[in-house]
């Protein structure tokens, strides 16, 4: 007999929860924020919310399914199984979040507090659970098949990200690196990192250096296989340059690194402790990676 799905529940610990973990009691957090004059009352309206949104999420889900549900602290620590339908529940970094540890299984993105606005990959409510479940189960839903970005070095470590990839120096000082391009242009840079992103990750940090230039590439779209990528505050001197800043990625190519300073890092969607420690020679490349989120829309 074949074995039922299962549904696996994503979401994240309310301010609530942060805020009686460092508080100890909610009581004593009311009482020390209205001491500086603070009201809590909408962070305690947010969590009834989310908590009725948990509610309607684990009540839609068939009673002969498979269920499991994972914080996003633990996501690095979940054991994710193929044939998972994964619905995640809160803001669209969540779902960037979860991306990286899947290969292939659908992801329904639900918003559970829709008087925040809606999501670009968290679009749907909890209440359209019920009948958006067995319909991805079955084959019927439709999804998109969101491009990821991929930064490998020449060890085989690997890191995935869903809207970006940053490479970069641990604290704020300039990473220096050779940057190559696949039409085999290279320069030796001094810079404050490196970003390359999706068509996803193309609404948020990339758009931000989009804007600061005055000819940008232009950006991908989300199920685009192209990647953009922008060289952030190059500084030209007698030994770095700053001509190759920005461009697009075309299918199958990538960009390569080659580590000239210590303390680099590559992290991905804005999680800097998740992240590839390089060392002084070492090689990153950096480009589309082989796999995509299949997003239920």
């Amino acid at each position: 007999m074949a074995t039922a799905p299962r549904a696996v529940l994503v979401h994240r610990r309310t301010e609530r929860e942060t805020i009686v973990a460092e508080q100890g009691t909610w009581g004593q957090a009311e009482f020390v924020q209205g001491m500086r004059g603070v009201s809590l009352d909408e962070v305690q309206q947010r969590h009834d919310r989310f908590t009725e949104a948990m509610h309607l999420a684990s009540a839609a889900v068939p009673k002969h399914w498979r269920r499991g549900s994972v914080l996003r602290d633990d996501l690095d620590r979940f054991l994710f199984e193929p044939d998972d339908v994964v619905v995640v529940i809160g803001q669209d970094g969540l779902v960037a979040n979860t991306a990286k540890y899947l290969d292939g299984q659908p992801v329904i993105g639900v918003n559970p507090d829709p008087r925040a606005g809606w999501g670009v990959l968290v679009r749907h409510a909890a209440r359209d659970l019920a009948a958006l479940l067995p319909a991805v189960a079955e084959g019927r839903a439709r999804t998109e098949q969101r491009t990821m970005v991929s930064a490998a070095t020449g060890e085989g470590d690997r890191l995935i990200a869903l809207n970006e990839v940053y490479l970069g120096h641990r604290s704020h000082q300039s990473a220096r690196y050779r940057l190559s391009l696949p039409d085999g242009r290279s320069e030796r840079q001094s810079s404050s990192g490196l970003l390359v992103g999706t068509g996803t990750g193309a609404t948020g940090w990339c758009l931000s250096a989009a804007r600061q230039r005055v000819a940008p590439p232009t950006l991908p779209g989300p199920t685009d296989p192209a990647l953009s990528w922008f060289v952030r505050e190059a500084w030209p001197s007698p030994v770095t340059g700053a001509d190759l800043t920005a461009g697009l990625l075309d299918s199958g190519a990538g960009l390569e690194l080659r580590v000239e300073s210590e303390g680099l890092v590559v992290f991905g969607d804005g999680i800097e402790a998740d992240c590839l420690a390089l060392e002084w020679g070492q090689t990153v490349r950096i480009g589309a990676a082989d796999r995509r989120l299949a997003l239920v829309v």
